[in-house]
């Protein structure tokens, strides 16, 4: 196997630097890469500038814990575990953190024309809504709009000059310094391999300067080779790979385990507070490797959360009704 691009866990966060701009993988309550997230706790990273398409569990660690200053995304929450993200609205409240808010496509496009290399993208979506009201531009109104880290406007609005199809909305790339995803398989030469959704993981591993992919298991490169068509993102666009089984936890990792609803429910309504935060933080974060936050969760929650590999979710609850 080659060990050019392998790390570990703690390398892989000693990576993100004090004031880093950072994005991951996945989607609310699926593949966010959390392991590698309380790592950056525990090495008590400051400063991080957090752009994402939305917001999840991963956003609520790291805001809760103090290592966030912006936040740029459209929604936060853990989904019917907890319907809002109940750390950063009260980060928010105490002037703690500055949220940027975008819709949901915009997100989207942001990062589409950073993985382009496009300074910009151009698109019509939200045009009539509050959210271009120029008084919501707090990146400006806190006077960090510097044209460099920050892009100089938030939005920029034109006429169609090719088709005369009326007013555009041009929104900045969503340039970042590292991206962080969370996958089922990643060759050993970095080729990664996502079942089921992959959400916006291409376009966030190719906005990066660094991008560092944390898998459940890493697998020959001649494995994926033999059904190339079923890949997502090349070898090439990948930096740093790491295996770690459960990395996920507690979102999910399709065909492999479930979302851990019992976790996330106790984290939402035990972190409302900063003494909340600060106590489960101390129970689940601090003190403990991946190994032991493992052991301490139980073989026996762990092997309930595992999915049937006929139906890639686990038939063992029932799911959904009252």
């Amino acid at each position: 196997m080659s060990s050019e691009k392998k790390i570990t866990l703690q390398e892989a966060a000693e990576i993100v630097r004090n004031g880093s701009r950072i994005t991951f993988s996945g989607f609310t309550i699926w593949r966010r890469p959390m392991a590698i997230l309380y790592e950056l706790i525990r090495q008590k990273k400051r400063n991080l500038h957090l752009i994402e398409v939305n917001g999840g569990p991963e956003t609520e660690f790291l805001v809760g814990a103090g290592c966030v200053d912006v936040w740029e995304s459209c929604w936060v929450g853990h989904e019917l575990y907890g319907k809002y993200g109940a750390n950063v609205s009260r980060k928010v409240g105490t002037k703690e953190l500055l949220v940027e808010d975008y819709s949901h496509a915009e997100m989207l496009y942001r990062f589409t024309a950073a993985a382009s290399g496009a300074p910009y993208a151009v698109t019509q979506t939200s045009l009539g809504t509050d959210i271009h009201n120029p008084a919501y531009d707090m990146l400006g109104r806190a006077g960090k709009r510097d044209g460099k880290r920050i892009a100089k406007h938030k939005y920029v609005f034109d006429d169609d000059p090719f088709f005369g199809d009326g007013r555009q909305v041009l929104v900045p790339a969503a340039k970042v310094d590292v991206a962080i995803l969370c996958v089922q398989q990643v060759g050993e030469e970095g080729t990664v391999r996502v079942r089921g959704q992959y959400y916006s993981d291409p376009e966030v591993a190719r906005a990066a300067d660094v991008t560092i992919v944390m898998a459940e298991e890493i697998v020959p490169e001649s494995y994926l080779r033999r059904d190339a068509d079923q890949n997502t993102i090349a070898s090439f666009e990948v930096d740093h790979i790491l295996e770690c089984p459960y990395g996920a936890h507690p979102t999910g990792m399709f065909g492999w385990y479930d979302v851990d609803g019992p976790f996330l429910k106790a984290f939402y309504n035990g972190t409302r507070t900063q003494e909340g935060f600060d106590a489960f933080a101390k129970e689940w974060i601090h003190g403990l490797d991946h190994l032991a936050y493992l052991e301490k969760l139980g073989w026996p929650r762990m092997l309930n959360l595992k999915a049937n590999s006929a139906l890639n979710y686990r038939p063992r609850e029932h799911k959904g009704g009252k």
